[in-house]
């Protein structure tokens, strides 16, 4: 043989070596962990690809496990664990639910502590905060605002219930993690002899508090100044290459300095009972105001104290969602109302693209997965996927017919969705 012949021979035994090491490896490294509420980025954007279109309650379905008690925190998946929460007897019970993402068997389920069960409104629950994970630990929060810390075999770490949280509506927001911190919103309202303060007067009893992951000893508690009550999961995000804590609550959006929960900037924006979560696009925050004067903000990070008449690039009162989170893929924002009016609106000027009614109440936030937008309806679980650009373009439905709050999550190949008694993954038996 030639040394070209052998040249020749290396290269395609080289080519060959590749392939295989490709195709062994291509799975592993597209795998996606959703760790928190709406996803990795906590936009609801997943990058996983070749999810499932199709499904039914019985068809397409890798495997159904119940949950019992109640409770809409949605799930949340690191690895081969899919975590939930819920309560039981009558509320009073916490637990912390890890199930196999491969078979769907419950690997264990542990009571964290028991609470005092408060007022709340009828359609939220004792179990709504989402639980986040680091993937050696994952951190839950329950209604009466006590928070634990198990390790994801499920060792309880530690609890921390020094919040005795009381709002009207109960608690919505979840936790995030950043660094060594846990951070958790408290945007409740006043149970004293005045039951309209901190709901429909300002207060200034609202915290923002960080723990840290490891201990759950409290690092920092920050103030709003006056306030109402809220349900809004925050982002910690960059700016003027400072990393603050973006977050909103009844009236206001603000930005603290994550290292010490200092307060920097704060816009005014008039409505309580705000839910859906911060979003980002390029250079703008989507936020949305609650209940009294429901508008769309875009506003730009940066600037201190009161930046209310400078820092608010648009507003939108059309198609505002008082629950259901924006979603931003650019160049539009999409909005679902609970009374399923989808949104698209220009990212940069707030102008309305095209609006359509998808039907259903719409509790659950939009995810956009594989070049797809996934909606789910509340009262019979119906999925709505339609294609992201400027005209409504619709791909196909599927129902559950079961009760859907909470949020999908997206990982693996697999779309994780939790009902009023159980847990799906949706497609294809998981892998490994």
């Amino acid at each position: 043989m030639t040394s070209k012949s052998q040249h020749k021979t290396f290269q395609l035994w080289i080519a060959s070596c590749l392939a295989v090491l490709l195709s062994t490896t291509a799975s592993p490294l597209l795998a996606e962990d959703w760790p928190r509420f709406r996803g990795p980025t906590g936009q609801g954007v997943s990058s996983e690809s070749k999810l499932p279109t199709a499904w039914s309650s019985t068809e397409n379905v890798a495997w159904k496990t119940t949950i019992p008690g109640e409770g809409w925190s949605s799930p949340i998946v690191w690895e081969d664990r899919v975590f939930v929460t819920t309560t039981t007897e009558d509320g009073t019970t916490c637990h912390v639910i890890c199930v196999d993402r491969k078979s769907g068997v419950v690997l264990w389920d542990n009571e964290v502590f028991k609470q005092v069960t408060r007022p709340k409104r009828k359609d939220n629950s004792y179990a709504t905060p989402t639980p986040v994970t680091d993937g050696e630990r994952v951190f839950a929060v329950f209604g009466s605002g006590g928070i634990a810390a198990l390790t994801v075999d499920g060792k309880l770490e530690w609890t921390n219930e020094e919040i005795k949280f009381f709002s009207k509506h109960g608690l919505g927001a979840s936790p995030i993690l950043h660094g060594d911190l846990l951070v958790m919103p408290f945007d409740g309202s006043s149970d004293g002899e005045d039951e309209l303060v901190g709901f429909k007067k300002g207060w200034d009893g609202a915290i923002l508090m960080a723990l840290d992951k490891k201990s759950g000893e409290v690092r920092w508690r920050g103030k709003r100044g006056l306030s109402r009550l809220a349900h809004v999961t925050p982002m910690v995000l960059d700016s003027n290459e400072t990393k603050q804590l973006v977050s909103a609550a009844g009236d206001v959006i603000q930005g603290h300095r994550i290292d010490d929960g200092q307060l920097i900037w704060t816009i005014q924006s008039q409505g309580e009972g705000v839910t859906p979560s911060i979003v980002k696009g390029k250079e703008l925050v989507y936020t949305c105001s609650g209940f009294e004067k429901p508008t769309i903000r875009a506003v730009r990070l940066g600037g201190t104290g009161d930046v209310t008449e400078t820092h608010i690039a648009w507003e939108q009162k059309e198609g505002v969602p008082s629950i259901a989170s924006l979603l931003y893929v650019d160049p539009y924002v999409y909005s679902v109302t609970d009374g399923g009016v989808l949104s698209c609106f220009e990212a940069t000027s707030g102008a309305e693209v095209w609006k359509t009614r998808v039907q259903g109440k719409h509790t659950s936030s939009p995810v956009y997965a594989d070049g797809k937008i996934y909606l789910l309806s509340e009262l019979d679980g119906e999925s709505t996927l339609i294609e992201p650009g400027p005209e409504y373009k619709e791909i196909t439905r599927n129902r559950l017919d079961e009760v859907c709050k909470a949020t999908m999550a997206v990982s693996r190949g697999n779309l994780f969705i939790r009902t009023a008694q159980h847990l799906y993954c949706i497609g294809p038996k998981p892998s490994e």
